[in-house]
């Protein structure tokens, strides 16, 4: 459990309640780390009411806002008001996106450049991370996924690990290599925040450590069959099961998920299923309007959510 969801769970049934009584609630803990706890989830699970106090909100409920636009213009967004930056961007490799489950002759490719990265570490909390879904290296995009990581460190991430997606059965029997993977490269906003429950440590002092990572050993790799060709509303679409997994190993509940390129939606229909509030950006108008009908057919969905257009 987290410093947030202990403060909120100490007062949820109050009306209201001081700094004070929650750093007398924390005593083990600084009452900077305390502050600044209640600080990061002001909109999530707190509300100021007054000069040092605060209420409880409830947190059951998540929420999408989905912008029309550019996703490499991060302009709307504050800054370190991201808890995770999850996204799969149409990464410019036409040789590699030849063949397999990804074909973007008609979608307009890019290669990332140090700005995009300077604008994701503005946006994202420090020790947050950074999630990236990535071509298997080959010979046509070795020298980009080697720039990407450069452009990383250069913008103040710390290249955390990478995990290889692998998708089930499938197998795409072209080039030199039959494909079946994708890489999930992920980093951190400096030093990775500590979310990783230490039970040799909790077991000897008796009270909930946490060492720096993410939530969890990541595992070896993500076996998760892709999404069928005829159930795509995205040429590149990803499982849902695939990011629920990952979104469970870098976020919280309650905490704001960005991704950037939303393409069919699918991360955020994740985010809202594991109760995390998520800013969509998607370029088309035709890919807003799809992920518009797919979370309004898909009764599972018992989440509000809110769309926002955004032209630009």
């Amino acid at each position: 459990m987290t410093l947030a969801e202990k403060i909120y769970n100490c007062f949820k049934k109050r009306d209201c309640f001081s700094l004070t009584e929650a750093y007398e609630k924390n005593i083990a803990k600084p009452r900077e780390t305390i502050r600044a706890r209640i600080y990061d989830n002001l909109g999530i699970r707190f509300e100021r009411i007054a000069k040092g106090v605060y209420r409880t909100i409830e947190a059951d409920e998540a929420s999408c806002i989905i912008l029309e636009g550019d996703g490499r213009d991060l302009s709307i967004i504050e800054d370190e008001s991201i808890d995770c930056i999850f996204t799969d961007h149409p990464w410019l490799d036409l040789k590699s996106n030849k063949g397999g489950t990804r074909s973007f002759a008609k979608y307009d490719c890019f290669k990332y450049t140090l700005e995009d990265f300077e604008e994701k570490a503005r946006v994202l909390k420090n020790g947050c991370f950074l999630v990236e879904i990535l071509p298997a290296e080959n010979e046509n995009n070795y020298e980009y996924l080697f720039q990407i990581k450069q452009y990383a460190k250069a913008a103040g991430f710390i290249y955390y690990s990478k995990v290889p997606w692998k998708k089930g059965t499938f197998v795409s029997n072209t080039g030199r290599k039959a494909k079946n993977t994708q890489d999930i490269m992920i980093f951190s906003k400096g030093k990775a925040r500590c979310m990783r429950y230490d039970k040799k440590k909790s077991a000897a002092t008796g009270k909930s450590c946490y060492m720096s990572g993410c939530n969890g050993m990541l595992p070896t790799m993500f076996d998760v069959q892709p999404v069928a060709r005829n159930k795509k509303i995205h040429q590149s679409e990803l499982p849902v099961s695939l990011c629920e997994q990952i979104l469970r190993f870098v976020s919280y509940e309650g905490e704001i998920v960005l991704d950037s390129f939303a393409g069919s939606g699918a991360i955020g229909e994740a985010a809202l299923n594991i109760k995390r509030n998520c800013i969509l950006i998607e370029l088309l108008k035709e890919n807003v309007e799809k992920i518009k009908r797919r979370f309004e057919s898909n009764l599972l969905l018992k989440q509000e959510y809110l769309y926002e257009f955004a032209n630009g």
